[in-house]
């Protein structure tokens, strides 16, 4: 971790930290830290925070064990509020769920995610299927099959795709790719290829390409 950056706490001297997943962009959790808390955090690389009502240091899932490993730290534009993203082990909200946001106040959430935020979760979920192995579940059942069945699948639903593409129906597109991006992500998972992998083959690609448009 780097060292301390320059940044502006407020009169209570803390500065709110939003908490975000590292692997499916979902926000969980808003909290606070002070500087001994943020370095800390730096110097750890889990989540510390301070308590407003305790008045004291705390470690995220020290009594729970849902802690928070960190994989950046980034500050806004003004230095007076941190991004952190994360490994989320268990649930980050005390209520159990994996986000503290999950109550609607106006809008519907499952509308407003982006395509890399379900991606993401999907890609947890699998992940704990892989760990699990629940009954009953078509995952469970799927990474059992092993990878040839997976890429049996992967071939049978490109071809899915490529007929809804060329019949030139939109609800058909969309069907056949989210089945075909299942498919690919449970073979990522029996592969262990994540998702930061694959941005940074990508970010490599866009470098070049920048470049050569230069």
């Amino acid at each position: 971790m780097n060292a301390l950056p320059n940044i502006r706490f407020d009169n209570d001297g803390l500065v709110p930290a939003i908490v975000q997943d590292d692997r499916s962009g979902e926000v969980l959790m808003l909290a606070y830290m002070n500087r001994e808390s943020l370095a800390m955090t730096l110097e750890k690389g889990e989540t510390y925070f301070w308590s407003r009502s305790r008045k004291e240091i705390w470690r995220k899932g020290a009594t729970s064990g849902h802690k928070q490993i960190v994989r950046s730290v980034s500050q806004d534009c003004d230095s007076d509020a941190l991004l952190l993203r994360v490994e989320q082990i268990g649930a980050a909200c005390h209520t159990g769920n994996y986000s503290c946001f999950f109550t609607p106040v106006s809008g519907d959430p499952a509308k407003a995610k982006s395509l890399g935020e379900v991606l993401g979760a999907l890609a947890r979920v699998i992940h704990q299927r892989n760990l699990e192995r629940p009954e009953g579940s078509y995952t469970t059942r799927l990474l059992g099959a092993g990878l040839d069945r997976v890429l049996k699948k992967i071939g049978e639903e490109s071809g899915e795709v490529i007929i809804a593409a060329k019949n030139n129906n939109r609800d058909e597109i969309a069907w056949e790719v989210a089945d075909l991006l299942y498919h690919l992500l449970v073979m990522l998972e029996m592969e262990g290829v994540g998702f930061g992998d694959i941005a940074v083959e990508l970010e490599k690609r866009r470098g070049k390409s920048t470049k050569k448009e230069g």
